[in-house]
């Protein structure tokens, strides 16, 4: 194909402007000028492959010499490389390819384009081969080359990749195994509320169910007494037949309390005059309860230990002290304190310090206040009598909600 290089001058024009004459020259006419081509006479192939040459190296604006071991630095970005052929015959016609080993993974055909450029190179060792063809379409296999590096930058060595996949497994690990503690934590803690609760069971039967029987078992044991008094044995059957009813129900009382709370309302000082009623029934001891402070809403479930304590010293006071007056006093100030005096026999030290044996009362006790955080003394005072002082801290049972004394 002819083009202007070869020094034809193609136009269009309104008439025929070709010809061919008998000798086998071609004519062709542009409007101005006529050319003419000797189709006999044989054009000679060019077969010399052209030298290739590698030119010029420009990474991120800056030149640099074209020597193999070029080493580029790190985070370059935009890498150019400029290069050409020698074809002097129709340099216009020459055609490249290229090939950047490490990157490409095809020959790249610039058909006349004698520069390459790459905006995405990693760090790492790289070899750039150019190879080009004459008009007639004779390749310089061999071509030129440049072997170059791009450094590294700090967090693309291969020491920080180590160490960063180090620290991804070892974080993996760390919290691998805290989920693991997390579970198994878990399930104690599971445990441990199953243990409490049939521990709090256990101590609320002792408390309310088992005493009551404890009672009626007196009573039978006085109505076994030898007498004919029929009136009398009336009396002890109406008093067992109390009793036994008190007994179901606090029975059912401990049994209810594993899907809600003992005490019915937040109203402390009237749950306890309760207790004190239905054992005064069977003693002449005198029972005061008084409240000083305003009564607020309180924690159900501290609320219910505490009810507890207090409920079993009003019980221990009124069954086996021998009082004459029992005083249970609730004070709302910054903290709840609750106190149940007596004027009875006291409790001996050996007592107040392991309790009965058999017996949950005073452990029991210790336990609950224990759970709650709260301050339990027991003590005999020197004129006799005992006396059970329970100190709650107000942000337990009181919550959030602030307190003044």
């Amino acid at each position: 194909m002819l083009d202007v290089y070869d020094g034809a001058r193609p136009a269009r024009t309104p008439f025929g402007a070709a010809a061919a004459s008998a000798d086998g020259t071609l004519w062709f006419a542009n409007g101005e000028q006529l050319q003419m081509i000797d189709a006999l006479a044989a054009r000679p192939r060019n077969l010399v492959a052209p030298p290739v040459y590698i030119e010029d190296v420009t990474a991120d604006r800056r030149n640099y010499p074209v020597l193999n071991g070029l080493a580029l630095p790190a985070l370059t970005r935009d890498l150019e490389i400029d290069f050409t052929a020698l074809s002097f015959r129709a340099p216009h016609k020459a055609r490249f390819k290229y090939r950047l080993d490490g990157r490409d993974v095809d020959w790249q055909d610039t058909s006349s384009r004698r520069q390459a450029v790459y905006t995405d190179l990693r760090p790492g060792a790289y070899r750039f081969r150019v190879i080009a063809s004459n008009e007639d379409g004779v390749w310089n296999e061999s071509g030129a080359q440049l072997a170059f590096t791009i450094a590294p930058s700090w967090y693309q060595t291969t020491v920080t990749k180590c160490v960063a996949t180090g620290g991804t497994v070892a974080l993996a690990w760390l919290l691998y195994r805290r989920r693991v503690r997390q579970a198994t934590a878990a399930i104690a803690a599971r445990f441990d509320e199953r243990l409490v609760e049939r521990t709090r069971i256990a101590q609320d039967l002792h408390d309310t169910f088992l005493q009551t029987l404890q009672g009626s078992k007196l009573v039978i044991d006085g109505a076994l007494d030898p007498s004919t008094d029929a009136e009398r044995m009336r009396c002890v059957l109406e008093r067992l037949s109390v009793w036994i009813g008190e007994a179901m129900h606090q029975g059912r009382a401990a049994l209810n309390s594993l899907r809600g709370s003992i005490v019915r309302t937040n109203n402390l000082a009237e749950s306890l005059r309760l207790v004190a009623s239905s054992v005064v029934r069977h003693s002449s001891t005198a029972v005061r309860v008084s409240v000083h402070g305003d009564a607020g809403d309180l924690h159900p479930i501290v609320r219910d230990e505490v009810y507890a304590i207090a409920s079993e010293a009003i019980r221990n006071a009124l069954l086996h002290s021998n009082a004459g007056e029992v005083t249970a006093t609730i004070a709302y100030a910054r903290d709840l304190t609750v106190r149940v005096v007596d004027n009875g026999v006291g409790i001996g030290p050996a007592m107040l310090a392991s309790g009965k044996d058999g017996h949950f009362g005073l452990k029991g006790t210790r336990k609950r206040a224990a759970r709650i955080g709260a301050r339990l003394s027991i003590s005999a005072p020197a004129g006799g009598g005992t006396d059970v002082t329970l100190v709650v801290p107000g942000s337990v049972i009181f919550g959030e909600r602030p307190r003044r004394s």
